[in-house]
């Protein structure tokens, strides 16, 4: 559910804005004759990225289970990939320029691969977070050279074409994920349980290694911006600070750091403005170019896609545990569950592509509509049908759910960078793409204090709504009156310090039968499975429809923001409507004539 930070802008082109164009090719220059060939290479990996995304959050019961993990970890798993993506995104981009193109690509997918495999072979939640981490890096440093070699490899008259097959494959691989994730899960291949999801890549991995060699020709920009390590090392510092504590706050107690980290990072966001403002005046390199901000289109349309997406990824987060560890789906259930939601997306992303030109802003403000009405669906069903719900009462909810992020994230792009100057392209493409991956890293983050903690708080409503059921249970199974009170009143406690737990897979103290219930008749363990997995049930279902506001509030903000965007923001020149226009393209960290 998490979002790739490349998406392909309306006219076919990616995010990028309106970078100066490439040169048409003269009688001397010569055409790559293996560039489509470069061209599966190069989309396989971008394919194994956008799968890696949307696959994990499928696994992530299974991965509780399996490590016992804490919904910490969780959050950390997910958080700590798009976090490291969205902070190296643009360096890896200006490596690429400064180092070669291919060899920055051979680099971040060969290290990839390596990370896919450790993943994979993960023993503790720690080694999962740390390989997750880089394994995101990594992904920073080979998906920018994607675009950055079909920028350089095919002549302009081609390169929309080669683009349309970057949208097909970002599409499938949003698509594919959930469902492939729950296929391998649900098979346990090799008795491996969720491990496959990342192991997949290893196979694909190699074969994009050993193609991406023979086939892709090296590449450098001709005037190569500097790196900005400093201004990299503040901005990470900056939102660790905020991130940490928000995402282990809940599970150590709110002790007085957790809240002295996040106020430090006010001053430590502060001194990164600063110093981008020196490494602007003195070398014109800096990893921010804050002139981007004196624009108001830009300026809004940056606050818009973080507002935006702090509600996007949390989603698939909420939805897949509540599906799966409320509910009790399937992992294929699950991911067959939100498959509406996918071709949602898909469908209102080409439908976005013609209406912008001619809509300009107009089309993202109903998508944000459409976004926050088919979360209130989502709120409205689990309302109605409670634990009861089913895929198909979701069905009308996500689909619009689905409509509504296609018909924002194709076109917002493109009116945030449109009134972009032609030199500072490349770089304000890089700053809204890593704005939406922070917005997604924030947004786990957030809804982790919100949806976690409302799981503890209901639990006392949950374990009375199914204290009949369970009185009923008791009785049935001849447990001698006596006994009733004090098991009825250590089953609210065993719930709610079992939805608590740092661990979820550790049986809490209060749940452990102790003194004369230990001679309780056998039939008394039965009774309290099952009526425990409904007061599970119950608790979710309480738990998921407030959790939920949030997401709605978020597109709401989202929707009153359009409103700062320029009127005609998005609408293209009459002049260009008759011919396609050449696609809009980041080449690494800048937008500048390709050569090779």
């Amino acid at each position: 559910m998490t979002s790739d930070p490349q998406i392909l802008a309306p006219n076919g082109g990616a995010q990028g804005g309106r970078p100066p164009r490439a040169a048409e090719p003269t009688a001397g220059d010569q055409v790559d004759p293996r560039r489509w060939l470069t061209l599966i290479v190069l989309l396989l990996a971008a394919f194994m990225n956008l799968l890696d995304v949307s696959i994990v959050n499928i696994a992530i019961p299974s991965i509780q289970r399996n490590l016992h993990a804490s919904y910490g970890d969780v959050q950390w798993a997910l958080a700590g990939y798009t976090l490291a993506y969205a902070l190296l995104l643009i360096t890896g981009g200006r490596l690429g320029d400064i180092f070669g193109r291919k060899r920055l690509f051979l680099i971040g997918v060969t290290g990839f691969t390596l990370l896919s495999a450790l993943c994979g072979a993960a023993q503790t939640p720690g080694m999962l977070i740390a390989s997750r981490v880089v394994q995101g890096a990594m992904g920073a440093i080979m998906v920018p050279q994607v675009l950055a070699v079909i920028q350089v490899i095919f002549p302009p008259k081609e390169r929309i074409k080669a683009l349309a097959g970057f949208g097909i494959t970002a599409g499938l691989g949003t698509v594919s994920g959930p469902l492939l994730g729950g296929l391998l899960i649900q098979h346990n291949l090799f008795g491996l349980d969720w491990r496959p999801i990342f192991l997949i890549n290893v196979p694909v991995g190699i074969l994009a290694v050993i193609a991406s060699a023979i086939l892709v020709r090296e590449s450098r920009a001709p005037r190569p911006p500097r790196l900005d390590p400093v201004g990299v090392g503040l901005i990470t510092a900056a939102l660790l600070l905020l991130l940490y504590p928000l995402v282990q706050g809940r599970q150590l107690g709110w002790p007085a750091w957790t809240f002295i980290s996040m106020a430090a990072s006010v001053p430590v966001l502060a001194a990164f403005i600063g110093y981008e403002r020196v490494k602007a005046r003195r070398d014109g390199s800096p990893l921010v170019q804050l002139r981007l901000f004196r624009e108001r289109g830009f300026s809004a349309g940056m606050a818009i896609a973080v507002a935006f997406f702090l509600g996007i990824a949390s989603f698939g987060l909420v939805l897949t545990l509540f599906l799966q560890l409320g509910l009790g789906f399937t992992p294929l259930h699950a991911g067959l569950t939100f498959l509406p939601f996918s071709l949602g997306v898909l469908a209102a992303s080409a439908a976005a592509a013609r209406l912008a030109p001619k809509f300009g802003r107009g089309v993202t403000m109903a998508g944000a509509l459409i976004i926050a009405a088919g979360m209130a669906g989502v709120i409205a069903a689990v309302h109605h049908d409670g634990a009861a719900v089913s895929t198909w009462d979701l069905v009308p909810a996500l689909v619009a759910v689905g409509l509504g992020l296609g018909m924002v994230i194709a076109p917002l792009a493109d009116i945030v960078l449109d009134g972009v100057q032609a030199q500072d392209a490349g770089s304000a493409s890089g700053v809204f793409n890593t704005g939406l991956q922070l917005g997604n890293s924030i947004g786990i983050a957030v809804i982790g204090v919100i949806f976690f903690g409302l799981l503890g708080s209901q639990s006392a409503a949950a374990a009375h709504a199914v204290e009949p059921q369970l009185r009923a249970g008791l009785a049935a199974a001849s447990v001698p009156a006596r006994y009733t009170g004090p098991i009825v009143g250590k089953f609210g406690v065993c719930l709610h310090d079992r939805l608590v737990a740092s661990d979820p897979t550790v049986t809490p103290a209060a749940c452990r039968p102790a003194g004369a219930l230990l001679k309780l008749p056998p039939a008394t363990s039965a009774v309290l499975a099952r009526v425990g997995k409904a007061a599970v049930r119950q608790d979710f279902v309480a738990s998921v429809e407030r959790t939920l506001w949030f997401q709605v509030g978020t597109f709401l903000v989202s929707f009153l923001l359009m409103f700062a965007l320029p009127a005609g923001a998005g609408r293209h020149r009459q002049a260009e409507a008759g011919r396609p226009a050449l696609p809009e393209v980041t080449v690494g960290s800048g937008a500048r004539r390709a050569e090779v």
